[in-house]
């Protein structure tokens, strides 16, 4: 018997379907962000849902002018101390001079440092407003950064109006070395001043709210608001692991560990937030905003006066 007979008959190979390739353009989707979720959102979806994740609810960094459009009334924004722009006092140069930097950001994110302020109203309510930028130079707060917001306290206390600041931030400009750290000091003394005449000041923290600004006016709020999941601290998780040599708890350092250790009052989707401060500014009041008694307790009629 033959070990090997060649074949009679051959299978008939069918030629390959041949699948068409769907071209799908560019930005139309999104990966969420969240290490537990990295679900593929439509962009249109995303934007509609104020770039907040549909499924898990991570919230997306927006850009100053999306800030500003989401929190105040519609055409209530009049934008001041626009021309103030970093110079470089220390010559200050790593992979390229501070000063070409600072143009280079000017020129392609159209402002002219990490943050943006004026006037502007919140459910009808008058408002001395900064709102960070954190694509610029990670929102770092140099000489400007902290002019600017110095200004806006001064300004509520000028106008009597409250004060209201979105942070977002990586901390103090090491660009500018000593001098952004003095802005620290000088931030936190125009609050002390803003405190003084009774002008409530709301503190919004996003992510990452960080370094300097946590150790200065970040956390000097009358109210501090932050976004869920938001990244607040003065050091970063893992430079504080390090240093205690010790496993840090669940959720370390975002915002709702924060809030149940009583370093925030309010963890407030982005969806809520303009509607939240317009409550809180309407309970400090509608004429002025300025808080001229201490709170007192109102006893109903007939009730058990209080014991001293």
């Amino acid at each position: 018997m033959a070990w090997f007979k060649k074949k009679e008959e051959y299978t008939t190979l069918r030629p390959k379907r041949v699948q068409k390739k769907v071209d799908v353009p560019e930005g139309m989707f999104t990966r969420c962000l969240d290490e537990n979720c990295q679900a593929i959102i439509y962009n249109k979806d995303l934007e509609q849902n104020l770039m907040v994740c549909p499924k898990c609810g991570y919230h997306f960094k927006l850009g100053v002018e999306q800030r500003i459009a989401m929190l105040v009334d519609e055409g209530s924004f009049t934008e001041l101390d626009k021309s103030m722009c970093s110079t470089d006092p220390l010559e200050f140069t790593d992979t390229k001079k501070y000063k070409d930097r600072i143009q280079a950001l000017i020129k392609t994110k159209g402002v002219r440092d990490a943050v943006v302020s004026g006037i502007a109203k919140i459910g009808g309510i008058s408002v001395a407003l900064g709102v960070m930028d954190f694509s610029f130079i990670g929102g770092s707060m140099g000489s400007v950064v902290g002019e600017k917001v110095t200004r806006t306290i001064e300004r509520g206390i000028e106008r009597k109006i409250p004060v209201v600041i979105l942070s977002q931030s990586g901390g103090a400009r090491m660009q500018e070395g000593i001098l952004s750290l003095m802005q620290l000091a000088k931030t936190s003394n125009a609050l002390a001043e803003l405190h003084k005449a009774r002008i409530p000041f709301i503190s919004i923290l996003v992510d990452p709210s960080t370094a300097g600004i946590m150790a200065s006016y970040g956390s000097l709020g009358d109210v501090i608001i932050a976004e869920p999941k938001a990244l607040i601290g003065f050091a970063g998780p893992r430079v504080i692991e390090q240093t205690i040599r010790q496993p840090l708890p669940p959720g370390f350092q975002r915002s709702e560990f924060l809030l149940k250790h009583g370093m925030l009052d309010m963890v407030v989707h982005r969806k809520d937030l303009k509607k939240t401060l317009a409550q809180i500014l309407g309970l400090l009041g509608t004429k002025t905003c300025a808080i001229s008694q201490p709170f007192k307790l109102v006893q109903d009629a007939g009730a058990n006066p209080v014991s001293k």
